[in-house]
Protein backbone atom coordinates (compact mmCIF):
# COMPACT_ATOMS: atom_id res chain seq x y z
CA UNK A 1 0.00 0.00 0.00
CA UNK A 2 1.60 3.38 -0.94
CA UNK A 3 1.73 6.24 1.46
CA UNK A 4 1.66 9.80 0.78
CA UNK A 5 2.96 13.02 2.59
CA UNK A 6 0.54 15.89 3.28
CA UNK A 7 2.67 17.66 0.20
CA UNK A 8 1.26 15.23 -2.41
CA UNK A 9 -1.84 15.04 -1.12
CA UNK A 10 -2.28 19.27 -1.09
CA UNK A 11 -1.20 18.95 -5.02
CA UNK A 12 -3.66 16.19 -6.37
CA UNK A 13 -6.68 17.84 -4.02
CA UNK A 14 -5.61 21.62 -4.54
CA UNK A 15 -5.97 22.33 -1.04
CA UNK A 16 -3.51 24.03 0.81
CA UNK A 17 -1.48 21.87 3.88
CA UNK A 18 -3.14 24.03 6.10
CA UNK A 19 -6.35 23.62 4.64
CA UNK A 20 -5.98 19.38 5.05
CA UNK A 21 -4.55 20.11 8.56
CA UNK A 22 -7.79 22.02 9.54
CA UNK A 23 -10.42 19.85 7.93
CA UNK A 24 -8.98 17.08 10.21
CA UNK A 25 -9.32 19.56 12.92
CA UNK A 26 -12.86 20.42 12.63
CA UNK A 27 -13.56 16.66 11.86
CA UNK A 28 -14.44 16.85 8.11
CA UNK A 29 -11.98 13.97 7.73
CA UNK A 30 -10.31 11.36 9.21
CA UNK A 31 -6.96 11.24 11.00
CA UNK A 32 -4.39 9.75 8.98
CA UNK A 33 -2.27 7.29 10.13
CA UNK A 34 1.57 8.85 11.56
CA UNK A 35 4.84 8.08 11.37
CA UNK A 36 6.89 7.76 14.87
CA UNK A 37 8.22 10.92 14.36
CA UNK A 38 4.41 12.71 13.73
CA UNK A 39 4.43 12.66 10.09
CA UNK A 40 1.01 12.30 8.82
CA UNK A 41 1.15 9.74 6.30
CA UNK A 42 -2.36 9.20 3.56
CA UNK A 43 -3.69 6.79 1.94
CA UNK A 44 -4.54 6.22 -1.21
CA UNK A 45 -8.39 6.07 0.07
CA UNK A 46 -7.97 8.67 2.07
CA UNK A 47 -6.82 11.32 -0.81
CA UNK A 48 -10.39 9.92 -2.31
CA UNK A 49 -12.05 10.55 0.76
CA UNK A 50 -10.75 14.19 0.34
CA UNK A 51 -11.92 14.82 -3.17
CA UNK A 52 -15.19 14.03 -2.41
CA UNK A 53 -15.05 16.83 0.09
CA UNK A 54 -13.25 18.96 -1.96
CA UNK A 55 -16.09 18.31 -4.66
CA UNK A 56 -19.10 18.77 -2.49
CA UNK A 57 -17.43 21.87 -1.11
CA UNK A 58 -16.66 23.51 -4.85
CA UNK A 59 -19.99 22.09 -6.74
CA UNK A 60 -22.49 21.87 -3.99
CA UNK A 61 -21.14 25.50 -2.47
CA UNK A 62 -21.47 23.82 1.17
CA UNK A 63 -20.30 25.73 4.25
CA UNK A 64 -17.97 23.93 6.06
CA UNK A 65 -21.61 23.11 8.89
CA UNK A 66 -23.09 21.74 5.70
CA UNK A 67 -19.82 19.94 5.02
CA UNK A 68 -19.61 18.31 7.95
CA UNK A 69 -22.99 17.21 8.29
CA UNK A 70 -22.68 15.86 4.50
CA UNK A 71 -19.55 14.14 5.43
CA UNK A 72 -21.49 12.32 8.29
CA UNK A 73 -24.25 11.11 6.38
CA UNK A 74 -21.95 9.87 3.74
CA UNK A 75 -19.77 7.55 5.91
CA UNK A 76 -23.21 6.05 7.73
CA UNK A 77 -24.03 5.34 3.93
CA UNK A 78 -21.41 3.58 3.53
CA UNK A 79 -21.08 1.58 6.85
CA UNK A 80 -25.02 1.16 6.48
CA UNK A 81 -23.75 -0.66 2.75
CA UNK A 82 -21.42 -2.88 4.62
CA UNK A 83 -24.01 -3.86 6.80
CA UNK A 84 -26.04 -4.69 4.03
CA UNK A 85 -23.48 -6.82 2.36
CA UNK A 86 -22.35 -8.88 5.43
CA UNK A 87 -26.66 -10.09 5.74
CA UNK A 88 -28.09 -12.78 3.98
CA UNK A 89 -31.43 -13.57 5.80
CA UNK A 90 -34.42 -11.29 3.52
CA UNK A 91 -36.41 -9.72 6.25
CA UNK A 92 -33.07 -8.42 7.86
CA UNK A 93 -32.39 -7.07 4.65
CA UNK A 94 -35.17 -5.00 4.03
CA UNK A 95 -34.67 -3.85 7.27
CA UNK A 96 -31.45 -2.47 6.13
CA UNK A 97 -32.29 -1.18 2.73
CA UNK A 98 -34.75 0.80 4.58
CA UNK A 99 -32.63 2.39 7.04
CA UNK A 100 -30.40 3.34 3.86
CA UNK A 101 -33.03 4.83 2.01
CA UNK A 102 -33.62 7.16 5.02
CA UNK A 103 -29.88 8.03 4.90
CA UNK A 104 -30.34 8.99 1.20
CA UNK A 105 -33.67 11.14 2.48
CA UNK A 106 -31.35 13.69 4.61
CA UNK A 107 -28.45 13.53 2.21
CA UNK A 108 -31.23 14.60 -0.85
CA UNK A 109 -32.92 16.96 1.75
CA UNK A 110 -29.67 18.45 2.58
CA UNK A 111 -28.58 19.34 -1.34
CA UNK A 112 -32.34 20.05 -1.88
CA UNK A 113 -32.05 22.96 0.48
CA UNK A 114 -28.99 24.15 -1.04
CA UNK A 115 -30.54 24.36 -4.54
CA UNK A 116 -33.33 26.62 -3.37
CA UNK A 117 -31.05 28.87 -1.72
CA UNK A 118 -29.22 28.87 -5.07
CA UNK A 119 -32.89 29.70 -6.69
CA UNK A 120 -33.42 32.39 -4.12
CA UNK A 121 -29.73 34.24 -5.05
CA UNK A 122 -30.81 33.20 -8.86
CA UNK A 123 -34.31 34.98 -8.33
CA UNK A 124 -32.81 38.15 -6.72
CA UNK A 125 -30.20 38.73 -9.53
CA UNK A 126 -33.08 38.39 -12.62
CA UNK A 127 -35.20 41.03 -10.08
CA UNK A 128 -31.88 43.35 -10.05
CA UNK A 129 -31.29 42.43 -14.00
CA UNK A 130 -34.61 43.22 -14.79
CA UNK A 131 -34.63 47.06 -12.86
CA UNK A 132 -31.26 47.84 -14.41
CA UNK A 133 -32.73 46.89 -17.65
CA UNK A 134 -35.95 49.26 -17.64
CA UNK A 135 -33.91 51.72 -15.87
CA UNK A 136 -31.47 51.83 -18.92
CA UNK A 137 -34.61 51.76 -21.34
CA UNK A 138 -36.01 55.31 -18.87
CA UNK A 139 -32.47 57.02 -19.60
CA UNK A 140 -32.19 55.91 -23.21
CA UNK A 141 -35.47 57.31 -23.60
CA UNK A 142 -35.00 60.46 -21.75
CA UNK A 143 -31.73 60.95 -23.82
CA UNK A 144 -33.81 60.45 -26.95
CA UNK A 145 -36.25 63.48 -26.01
CA UNK A 146 -33.03 65.95 -25.37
Amino acid sequence: MSLYKIDDVAKECGLTKRTIRYYEEIGVMPSPQRTDGGTRLYTREDIDYLKKVVRAKEVLGFSLQELHTYVATADALNEQRFDYQQTTEVRERIEKLTKMETTLDDQLQLIEQKLQSIHAVQEELEELRERVQNGIRRLEGHENDT
